[in-house]
């Protein structure tokens, strides 16, 4: 159902880097993120940290943390599929970074967010069929 999901996240200088690290395993478990290094817009440091899942199992764990999201999370992000999802089948997804950290994970639309995209094993690659394959993860 799922090729990969690929996710980033920036660390900015007055985050800890290990309670960023925290947030991502909330999400992926067996993650180790790589590390890039780029410039804020006040030529301060920012530290990305980013990995694609392509392993069954990982992914297979993904999708057991997002069938064990709330109920109300689960029906927004159903009813907004739709406006998540690229022509290509590409789902993308922003999670609260704070809340994950104490293990709530929530969907949110801006700020400072666990950017996640999902590459859904749909064929052909078109949306209409990403869709009802997001839909069944999702549970509908």
């Amino acid at each position: 159902m799922i090729h990969n999901i690929s996710y980033r996240v920036f660390v900015y200088g007055t985050e800890n880097e290990n309670k960023v690290r925290e947030a991502i395993k909330t999400l992926f478990p067996n993650s180790s993120p790589q590390t890039d290094i780029t410039e804020g817009y006040f030529k301060n440091p920012v530290l990305i940290l980013h990995d694609k899942i392509t392993k069954r199992g990982d992914i297979k764990e993904f999708i057991k943390i997002l069938e064990n999201l709330d109920l109300q999370v689960k029906k927004r992000l159903l009813n907004e599929l739709d406006i998540k999802m690229d022509e290509k089948g590409n789902l993308f997804l922003r999670f609260d970074k704070q809340r994950a950290y104490s293990g709530d994970l929530k969907i949110i639309e801006h700020g400072d967010a666990i950017h996640v995209k999902i590459k859904i094993a749909a064929y052909p690659a078109k949306k209409e069929n990403a869709l009802k394959l997001a839909r069944e993860i999702f549970g509908e």
